[in-house]
Order: structure tokens, then C-alpha cells, then sequence
């Protein structure tokens, strides 16, 4: 015979509609809305769009980008920045964001921008100058401060692009010669180097590299990474110098990486050298090839350490 329910049972199948019984609550609190939005046309085809750090209940886990309505990007948390590509020359563009948490909840679009994208130059085959003289200042943990000295064209600097190695991470309008980047790391090297473009999409050389590191974090030790790199390049090779960490003992291993990817280890047959280390890449691939290279120590804990400073190069 079935017995009929009882009141805590009524409640809790009445529970049911908004929670599991004696489950956690859902979560339906939205992440606040991306505060100052921001957008640079960085060509005739292209807009740099920019926010500010959203907040959550428990916490933010990306952004989505619409453009005019439509959602055209979908970013992890950590990115507050994105480029928009494929647009028309000389349109109007209005792009709005949201934040987005782990469950699902959106918050709220941001005030709408609106950038117009410049006229095309299809003929404009020229690039800009480099960008002369970078220079940066450490900001605290995470964030440093940039200045450059302005690019020329034979027509129009449009914008400068702020590389972080050799990704593209920032853009900011012609008329700017510096700029905050953040969201970094604490005790964290980065190696920057600027470009300018114009509204043709030409890109112009990159600036001087600038290493900065960032401040370490209170109770972090001293930088594990190597330093003073240097990169020589000959004919069919390219030859590495850079001083080991300092780690109160010896290094006896570096692990070197190629565009990205580690290549080899390199092992010191006897004890390891006192002062700088240095090592010769053979290559083999045709003349203006680029590497980006960088190293990591073993330390003697037997963890590797913090990646040095990258340096980019081209096979002669």
C-alpha cells in the first residue's frame, strides 16, 4: 500500500524547482556589467576593443563581444581585450560586452561604443617608421607603463600595436605614444617591442625590445629566470650568451625553446660555468626565417624555473 507524502517531502519536491534537496543553491546571481569599454580603429578593417574587469559572486569566467547586436567573440576571463577583423572601411560600428559566470549567468551589456573605421588606402604599399625609443616603467605586481616616440607614413599612422613577446596585446590610437598594460604577472619578466600601422594594414618594424619585470610578490624569493640574453646571429647559426639564476646552487640544466616549443635540453658535461653560459643553434632554414628563443633553468630543488627574456632573430 503506498503511503501518502509526507510535509517534508512536499517541501522538499517543492525544493526541487529551484535546488536539489539538501543540494548548495544555484547559482543565478549575474557578474556585474564591463565597466569602460573602450574601441580603436586599427586599420581600415579592423577595431580594437577594450574593458575593464567585471566582478561575481563566486567568479567571472569570460567575456562575450557583440557587434551591433551579435555576439562575435568569447573570451576567457583573463582576456579583456580583443581585435575585431573583417570589417568594411569607412562604417560605423557599435560594440557592446558582457561578463559571464561559470553557470551560465550573463551580466548586463555595457554602454554601447561606436567607432567608424577610416577609408581604405588599397594602394599604400609603404609602412609606417619604427616606433623609436621604448621605454617602460614597472607598475607594482601587475601592470607596467610604456612610452615610445612616434612613427611616420607616408600617408597616415592609424595605431600602435603593443606586442608582448609575439602576440599582440594592446592598441592604442595614433595620437597616444604610451600606454598601461595589466593583468600581468607578479616577478614575471616580459619582453615588448611596439609597431606602428596605417589604415592599409602596413605594419612597421618593431621598436627596440624592452624587458621589464614585474615586482615580486610578497614572500617570493628572487628571479629564477636567466638573464642578460643575448642572441648573435651568423651564417647557419645563431649563438646564445646569458647569465644563470642565482640560486644558492648550481645549475646544471636549460631547457630551450623555439617559437613556443622546447627544442632541446641542454646538459653541462662537467660542473656548469661560472658567469655566463653560452650556446650555439645550428640552422638550417632558408634567410629571413624568425625564431623566438627562450630559456628556463633547472633549479637545484630539481623544479625549472621562470622563462628568461625572448629574443627574435632572422636567419640570414
Amino acid at each position: 500500500m503506498q503511503r501518502p507524502p509526507t510535509l517534508a517531502g512536499l517541501a522538499c519536491a517543492a525544493a526541487l524547482l529551484l535546488t536539489a534537496c539538501g543540494g548548495e543553491e544555484k547559482d543565478t546571481t549575474s557578474p556585474s556589467t564591463p565597466p569602460a569599454v573602450t574601441g580603436q580603429a586599427g586599420s581600415a578593417t579592423s577595431v580594437h576593443v577594450m574593458w575593464g574587469q567585471a566582478t561575481d559572486d563566486n567568479a567571472v569566467a569570460g567575456y562575450e563581444v557583440f557587434q551591433m547586436g551579435a555576439r562575435v567573440k568569447t573570451l576567457p576571463a583573463t582576456k579583456q581585450m580583443v581585435d575585431i577583423d573583417r570589417l568594411s572601411p569607412k562604417t560605423v560600428y557599435s560594440f557592446t560586452v558582457r561578463a559571464r559566470d561559470a553557470a551560465g549567468n550573463l551580466s548586463k551589456p555595457s554602454p554601447a561604443i561606436s567607432v567608424t573605421t577610416p577609408a581604405p588606402t588599397p594602394e599604400d604599399k609603404k609602412a609606417p617608421t619604427q616606433p623609436a625609443k621604448l621605454r617602460g616603467n614597472v607598475d607594482g605586481e601587475r601592470a607596467v607603463m610604456l612610452t615610445w616616440g612616434r612613427a611616420v607614413d607616408n600617408i597616415e599612422v592609424t595605431s600602435y600595436d603593443i606586442y608582448q613577446e609575439d602576440s599582440r596585446i594592446h592598441t592604442v590610437s595614433a595620437s597616444e605614444t604610451s600606454a598601461r598594460v595589466t593583468g600581468l604577472r607578479p616577478g614575471t619578466v616580459y619582453t615588448f617591442t611596439v609597431r606602428a600601422r596605417d589604415a592599409a594594414e602596413n605594419s612597421s618594424p618593431d621598436s627596440n625590445t624592452l624587458d621589464l619585470t614585474t615586482e615580486a610578490a610578497p614572500g617570493k624569493g628572487p628571479s629564477t629566470a636567466p638573464s642578460d640574453v643575448k642572441a648573435t646571429v651568423r651564417k647557419g647559426t645563431v649563438e646564445l650568451t646569458w647569465t644563470p639564476p642565482q640560486t644558492g646552487g648550481p645549475v646544471k640544466e636549460h631547457q630551450l625553446f623555439l617559437n613556443g616549443k622546447q627544442a632541446t635540453t641542454i646538459v653541462w658535461g662537467a660542473a656548469p660555468p661560472a658567469g655566463k653560459a653560452t650556446y650555439t643553434i645550428m640552422v638550417t632554414d632558408k634567410p629571413g626565417t624568425r625564431y623566438s628563443i627562450k630559456l628556463r633553468a633547472k633549479l637545484p630543488d630539481g623544479k625549472w624555473g621562470d622563462f628568461s627574456a625572448q629574443r627574435t632573430v632572422e636567419v640570414r
